[in-house]
């Protein structure tokens, strides 16, 4: 055995970059990407990937350095994910969410070398780069990315991203060979849902495994039709971005996943996937399709995020929405554990099969294992559907680490194991179910309240849209649940629904155990939720803690700080950021 030869024929580092140059020789005239009336081909696709990465090299882009990007999904930043790892550089997708301050905090973390900028988001890129400007910081340099499809004109002479890559050279600047997988290929920034968010790292291998390991099990098929309602700058789109291309997918591309918009790109394209977080749901539940269209065949879903309640999803499948359950966090590259579909409980009823399908599930392929833990002891909680314990894992998607954070890189591994922060319970069939984040149970009177389990019933009242329940203080009890409502318009006007607080409580009182009922109840026109749609408890909680006369606390949000400075900046790039400023 110590005699065979390891080399060049045998070995090659794991990328997902490979996907792309394949798809340009085998499905080389397929369609890639639809954005309007624009159309690409995975030939074409792979040629404009190859200039843009040609034009970043000759701009100095290496090895470990970071590209920022911030823009919805437009075919721009589909590229990037190829394009960026392929000058040897490091890609940051910016939640386009976010403020001017979170903006500035991650340009000036992630120390970005270059910064791309959907016309969409001038305002919000001067603003922030207005920032850091005189804050000690090397400003990156800027580049707009026009609307390919029906260009603005708003440009800044070459500085705009059509122009990069029409005066690529891959000739001269060919694609930088990957020697090591470990390497990184994409930086992320956490949703800061409980602390400030922290910058994660992913590797080439990471990223390459969870791709193939979720187009396995969510058993996507040869020529999907990919509808980008997920923001790509959400884990990478879960992968899809260079999953697409391992399959040959048509990637279709929409700025904003309205209800209208996202039910015509399904009709006129054939839309065969998408994903999306649970509050999506919502949004095409209220929409209705557009124009009268029916869904055919059914659109199969990944969805993760927040569990979504049963009613739900039994809700949504019935417009012809094909739903899979997921649970994932930014740590994990996207989606880690898989609600895999069982023929048996195809023959049991509509809502016990919808109860099924709201689980989390087993772990993808690429997970080398999970488990569910007491985290004291680091022993297995028993398989019985009740012992909570933290969800724990462990493989190669798992990140490499937080950015310039070594305290929370080593606080988040314990004995072999990524600690999620998540409870759940292992049910005897080996399937994970989430109880609850950590810090959401409520302790009522030495009883453990489940949060989830309260908002599951709270969406089946036919009235509630949105539903989050938190701790509130009990001078006997110590904590009881509080439950902050958002619930539909009546009459086209916004209000309760028809019900009041002694409506809702009366309907938990029916479904629940005393102990489980809210005390207090909300109602809200919005619940306050972080950028990419998870619903801020840190804020309720802080909310429910001024809830006892009456009205909610008023709620503030600034997960990252401000920083400021004097220092004096390239006057190349300081006159960019005025010049943006006056378009």
């Amino acid at each position: 055995m110590d005699q065979l030869l390891k080399c060049e024929a045998n070995y090659a580092a794991l990328t997902p970059l490979t996907f792309l140059s394949r798809a340009a020789v085998v499905y080389s005239d397929r369609t890639s990407l639809v954005y309007g009336s624009t159309r690409f081909t995975w030939k074409q696709t792979y040629d404009r990937c190859l200039r843009l990465s040609a034009s970043l090299q000759s701009l100095s882009v290496s090895k470990n350095d970071v590209v920022s990007v911030l823009a919805p999904n437009v075919p721009a930043v589909y590229e990037m994910h190829f394009a960026v790892p392929m000058a040897g550089a490091v890609l940051n997708t910016i939640n386009t969410r976010l403020d001017a301050g979170n903006v500035a905090n991650i340009l000036k973390h992630s120390e970005a070398k270059v910064f791309f900028v959907d016309y969409q988001y001038f305002k919000l890129a001067v603003e922030a780069l207005h920032r850091l400007i005189g804050d000690g910081v090397q400003l990156p340099l800027v580049f707009i990315i026009d609307d390919v499809d029906a260009p603005t004109g708003t440009r800044l002479g070459e500085l705009e991203y059509e122009q990069l890559i029409a005066r690529g050279e891959p000739a001269v600047f060919p694609p930088r060979p990957l020697l090591d997988e470990w390497d990184a290929i994409a930086l992320n920034y956490t949703s800061g849902t409980t602390s400030a968010p922290k910058g994660v790292v992913y590797s080439h291998r990471g990223a390459y495994l969870s791709t193939l390991s979720l187009l396995l099990q969510w058993e996507v098929g040869n020529e999907p039709v990919y509808l980008w309602s997920l923001p790509m700058f959400h884990c990478n789109g879960w992968t899809f971005t260079w999953g697409m291309a391992a399959r040959g997918g048509a990637n279709v591309c929409i700025r904003a996943p309205t209800a209208a918009k996202m039910y015509c790109a399904i009709a006129d394209h054939r839309v065969t996937h998408m994903c999306c977080a649970p509050t999506v749901f919502s949004i095409l539940l209220e929409g209705g399709p557009a124009d009268g269209r029916t869904i055919t065949p059914a659109v199969q879903v990944l969805t993760g995020g927040a569990p979504p309640p049963a009613s739900l999803l039994e809700k949504i499948q019935r417009l012809g929405f094909y739903v899979t359950h997921a649970y994932g966090l930014t740590e994990a590259t996207g989606p880690a554990l898989v609600c895999e579909w069982r023929e048996p409980w195809n023959r049991l009823p509509a809502e016990e099969q919808a109860r099924l399908r709201a689980r989390q599930g087993i772990s993808v392929l690429t997970l080398a294992d999970f488990d569910v833990k007491d985290t004291e002891t680091m022993a297995s909680v028993p398989r019985d559907g009740e012992s909570l314990g933290q969800i724990v894992l462990r493989g190669s998607s798992i990140m490499k680490g937080y950015y310039k954070n070594p305290a929370d890189t080593a606080a988040a591994f314990k004995d072999g194991w990524f600690l999620t922060g998540d409870l759940g319970v292992v049910h005897p069939d080996g399937y994970v179910e989430i109880k609850d984040r950590a810090k959401d149970i409520i302790i009522s009177g030495g009883e453990n309240i489940s949060s989830l389990e309260v908002e599951a019933v709270l969406y089946r009242h036919p009235a509630v849209v949105e539903a989050a329940v938190v701790a509130m203080p009990h001078p006997h009890w110590g904590e009881t649940p509080c439950a902050f409502l958002k619930v539909r318009k009546e009459g086209g006007e916004e209000g309760t629904g028809g019900v009041n607080e002694q409506d809702i409580i009366a309907y938990c009182r029916s479904c629940m155990p005393r102990f489980m009922v809210p005390r207090k109840v909300v109602f809200m026109a919005e619940l306050p939720k972080t950028s990419t749609g998870k619903i801020q408890k840190f804020l309720l909680r802080k909310a429910a803690r001024s809830t006892h006369g009456g009205a909610a606390a008023p709620l503030s949000e600034d997960v990252m700080g401000r920083s400021s400075g004097n220092h004096r900046q390239s006057e190349v790039v300081h006159q960019q950021v005025l010049a943006m400023a006056r378009l």
